[in-house]
């Protein structure tokens, strides 16, 4: 199997991602089983297991690089992609080869051929996650960093008898269709993968305190002890640059000047996060501080904040809703002075797009709203006329990459254009500028 066979045979199973379509899963039943028959591929390693919101894909990667600081080998599962189904799985820091994507993928689809009919089918989903842990069970690995999908509860990362530690990162209204209308329903959700036999549960800090109420009450119903990050744990942005910023963190006896290369309070915030789950391991294994502070300054998260180049400033942040907006427009503020901004955006159909744009709208010189190649991208004129509405000046383009030229042209060396709106947008951009590779 080739790797562009290996994509076409993961894409003839329902797509959540791609399609918005989200089947009946009442259980992990069918992933489970799938599992069984690769020989429980999961299990035999450190695990950590993040749900949440906002942020569970940058803790995961914090979390993953201090791990491997401290000396272990490390996998780390995340998703979307940017440009390469690869990069959700990575060993010790590296995406896993096409080569190895594919012979894992063919593992995997004969497994699958081997299965008892069932009335409720494997997800796209499903198989990478069954690739990922088979790729950390080839490589002999020490620990794994997992990120949840969607929600926690039915989805097909939780999977595991024991792990060592859960993490809930900021819970707010998601995907309401599929996780429940009222945020202690999506709460219970990603709370669902603190199980009885997880050794500790870490919580971020929560903006909505029902949800903390309900995160709290699921780790005392099923006897896990749980470390509450905003009790225990504070930060404060010391300084920062174009490529990083310098963050004291203060915890229980004592406290860390922690470097991090990525921009923004929330990862601050975040990195406050990732260092209570350091701590919490440390019943399980040997982790210094010296491991934390060497794991934050070599992280790497890339389209969040992610400056692409500096003259003029371009930005690229897959902000998608009015929370991650609002934080946006306060990064560029605070971190970039900036007073006006041109916007480059895009967005899928099923996001909060009048939130975005009524959270950016004061901040926007000009929008040029664009079509980015994802299956659910939203009309740009759609998006132009968000903006239009709030008295910005917005036109529409076909593509992402004419959207990103036509600011380029319009902007002087000293300007800031920021691309966002989606994962897919920013990635779009990295790609324009070469940075696909990065």
């Amino acid at each position: 199997m080739k790797y562009e066979e290996a994509i076409d045979y993961l894409l003839l199973f329902a797509d959540f991602e791609r399609s918005g379509r989200f089947l009946d899963r009442p259980d992990v039943a069918p992933v489970r089983r799938l599992l069984r028959a690769l020989g429980e591929p999961q299990e035999g390693r450190l695990t950590v297991h993040v749900a949440g919101t906002k942020g569970k894909g940058s803790v995961s990667a914090m979390v993953d690089s201090i791990l491997r600081a401290a000396g272990l080998s490390s996998g780390l599962y995340t998703s979307p992609h940017l440009h390469d189904y690869t990069e959700r799985i990575q060993v010790d820091g590296e995406a896993i080869s096409q080569t190895g994507f594919a012979r894992l993928t063919a593992a995997v689809h004969d497994a699958v051929a081997g299965l008892e009919p069932d009335d409720r089918g494997l997800v796209t989903f499903d198989l990478l996650t069954a690739i990922g842990f088979l790729a950390f069970r080839d490589a002999r690995l020490d620990a794994q960093v997992i990120e949840v999908g969607l929600g926690g509860r039915v989805d097909s990362t939780n999977v595991f008898d024991s792990k060592e530690l859960a993490v809930i990162t900021p819970l707010s209204l998601e995907h309401t269709a599929v996780l429940g209308e009222a945020i202690e329903e999506i709460a219970a959700e990603k709370a669902a993968i603190i199980s009885p036999l997880t050794g500790a549960a870490v919580l971020a800090p929560q903006p909505d305190e029902l949800a903390m109420g309900v995160v709290r009450a699921r780790a005392e119903d099923v006897g896990v002890p749980l470390i509450d990050v905003r009790a225990s744990y504070s930060w404060r942005v010391v300084a920062h640059d174009l490529r990083g910023q310098d963050v004291r963190i203060e915890r229980p006896g004592d406290g860390l000047d922690v470097r991090l290369p990525l921009l923004g309070a929330h990862q601050a915030e975040n990195a406050a996060t990732a260092v209570a789950a350091a701590d919490a391991l440390r019943e399980s294994v040997k982790i210094t501080d010296e491991a934390v502070l060497r794991g934050l300054a070599s992280v790497s998260w890339p389209g969040r904040l992610e400056v692409l180049q500096e003259s003029p400033l371009v930005i690229a942040d897959g902000a998608h809703n009015r929370d991650s907006a609002r934080r946006l427009a306060e990064a560029l503020r605070d971190y970039f002075g900036a007073e006006l901004v041109t916007f480059v955006v895009g967005a899928s159909s099923d996001k909060d797009v009048r939130g975005l744009a009524e959270e950016l709208a004061p901040l926007a010189a000009i929008v040029f709203a664009a079509r980015s190649a994802h299956p659910r991208a939203i009309e740009p004129a759609e998006i132009a006329a968000l903006f239009a509405e709030r008295g910005v000046r917005a036109e529409h383009v076909d593509s992402v990459a004419d959207a990103l030229a036509g600011a380029m042209a319009a902007s002087r060396s000293d300007a800031v254009i920021c691309l966002t709106g989606s994962l897919f947008v920013a990635a779009e951009g990295r790609a324009h500028l070469g940075k696909a590779a990065a």
